[in-house]
């Protein structure tokens, strides 16, 4: 992977987050095209309970300051970073006072989504793209994880498909068996259409479950990982009968040969 620029765009990383599946898969992955001596940038969002002073965010004033509109709301775009220590890896947060400021994630304290989840999602994938076209940085391939970023892939190929910046990058998503019960704000549909954004392309988040959010992403995808051991088995199928190159679940000690190859092989060949 020398050389290659890589953009991870996840829902959670460690260290600013507990470990899960994806907070883990979405540092070790970086870490290892690191060490291969690839270009690297992740971004995630500034949820109100990452430790700003514990893990040094600062704000950088030359990529914030725009506004995002958002279901006909212009929403201002903060953008900070961090170093992970010892790895020379710059981490990059999406924050914005409406969205992010409370101290929690994705999730009350009684368990329940947060209504404006949907608002989040797609604040979340068009900041990471805005920024990245500020950095005027062409990433060779841009990996997602987590559900929460899950419209990246649908906003790269349908709002931004004219940017040129992007012409030669391709999408790869991990889909993973950490999810949600219920669905998102069932007005999510008519704010992606707010966008222009192809309504036979988004039919199915009419009903926006996790499931039904994934399958856009798949849609949306230039290759498929699977992240978790065990996904929901309507799911699997969906990815099986993309036609799309899918990399099997590898465990986190065995993954760094099978991912190389995979992106080497299946997606930059």
């Amino acid at each position: 992977m020398k050389d290659k620029r890589i953009l991870y765009v996840s829902s959670e990383v460690v260290p600013y987050l507990p470990e899960t599946e994806i907070s883990s898969m979405s540092f070790e992955a970086p870490r290892l095209v690191n060490q291969q001596g690839g270009q690297i940038r992740i971004f995630m969002p500034r949820y109100g309970n990452i430790n700003e002073r514990r893990h040094q965010l600062h704000e950088v004033i030359r990529l914030s300051g725009i506004n995002l509109v958002i279901n006909d709301l212009d929403m201002p775009l903060i953008i900070k970073v961090a170093s992970i220590p010892k790895e020379r890896i710059q981490v990059y947060f999406i924050d914005n006072d409406e969205y992010f400021k409370r101290k929690a994630t994705l999730t009350d304290e009684a368990g329940k989504l947060f209504p404006d989840n949907d608002e989040r999602a797609i604040f979340f994938a068009k900041g990471v793209i805005e920024t990245v076209k500020k950095l005027n940085w062409a990433p060779d391939i841009i990996h997602v994880h987590g559900w929460l970023a899950s419209l990246l892939p649908l906003y790269f190929k349908e709002y931004y498909k004219d940017e040129p910046l992007f012409s030669e990058s391709k999408i790869v998503t991990s889909v993973y068996n950490q999810s949600f019960s219920g669905t998102l704000n069932e007005e999510m549909v008519n704010k992606i259409k707010f966008d222009n954004i192809d309504e036979e392309a988004i039919k199915s988040l009419e009903e926006p479950t996790y499931t039904n959010l994934m399958k856009v992403a798949i849609d949306y995808s230039d290759a498929l990982i699977v992240g978790s051991e065990t996904i929901p088995d309507d799911l699997d199928a969906y990815l099986k009968a993309s036609n799309k190159p899918v990399l099997d679940y590898k465990p986190k000690d065995e993954f760094g040969e099978a991912y190389t190859t995979f992106f080497n092989n299946s997606v930059l060949s």
